[in-house]
């Protein structure tokens, strides 16, 4: 006899958090550092000219992971577009059967739009001096999209515009991983470019740059991800 759905739930939640407590009530931090992570605590700086850390990490010592996961977005962005080109429905004008956007959403994204890019741009540009990075920038350009979306729903991306900088960005972004496997120590070392002065904007060597295209590239994938579900959408 099978139990009552709210029951299921309830006896799932309940094992959830049981797993969750112990987890919680066991947890004993490491004193000291292991091996791996105290070359990269100590050394990181030193190598990468780098103020941030875990962005340095990401980017160099481990960019053939990077790498993966750009791939991933990359082909997630292209199975989407291509299954939901065979179900899009025609795009319709506003009619009097749909409610249009309203002034305060429409003027906001006017005002709120310039700024999120900006913000975007910021976050991935400054992700080898402050938290952020390429993955997070790209993100943010994206909802500055989504936003753009909902103020006005006819609204259409110029998908050439969004391939271009995607393509682009992906090969600059392997071109230079390339370049530092060749004339550095590995694929996308950051040390192609000088070194500059730490903590500045001309800094870590190639990341700055690196962080830029994987922000360029993220923020066009998940654009056109978003472009292909709105254009599914039947307004009628």
């Amino acid at each position: 006899m099978s139990l009552p759905r709210h029951t299921a739930v309830f006896v799932l939640l309940a094992i959830l958090g049981v797993a969750f407590w112990v987890l919680l009530t066991g947890y004993a931090p490491d004193e000291t550092l292991n091996r791996s992570a105290l070359y990269y605590a100590e050394n990181t700086v030193s190598d990468t000219g780098a103020q941030n850390i875990v962005a340095a990490i990401i980017v160099t010592f481990r960019g053939l992971d990077t790498l993966g996961e750009v791939t991933v977005l990359f082909l997630t962005a292209a199975i989407v577009g291509l299954v939901l080109s065979h179900s899009r429905a025609p795009r319709k004008a506003a009619g009097p059967g749909i409610l249009p956007p309203g002034e305060l959403l429409t003027t906001g994204a006017r005002i709120l739009v310039p700024m999120i890019l900006l913000f975007g741009a910021y976050v991935f540009v400054n992700g080898h001096l402050t938290p952020g990075g390429g993955f997070q920038g790209g993100a943010i350009l994206a909802s500055g999209a989504v936003l753009a979306l909902l103020a006005d729903p006819t609204r259409r991306f110029s998908h050439g515009a969004i391939h271009l900088v995607e393509s682009t960005s992906g090969v600059l972004y392997v071109l230079i991983g390339v370049i530092g496997a060749v004339i550095a120590g590995g694929f996308l070392d950051n040390r192609i470019l000088p070194l500059g002065e730490f903590g500045t904007m001309l800094s870590a060597g190639a990341i700055p740059v690196i962080y830029t295209l994987i922000g360029l590239k993220v923020g066009a994938e998940f654009s056109s991800m978003l472009e292909s579900f709105e254009e599914t959408e039947d307004p009628a």
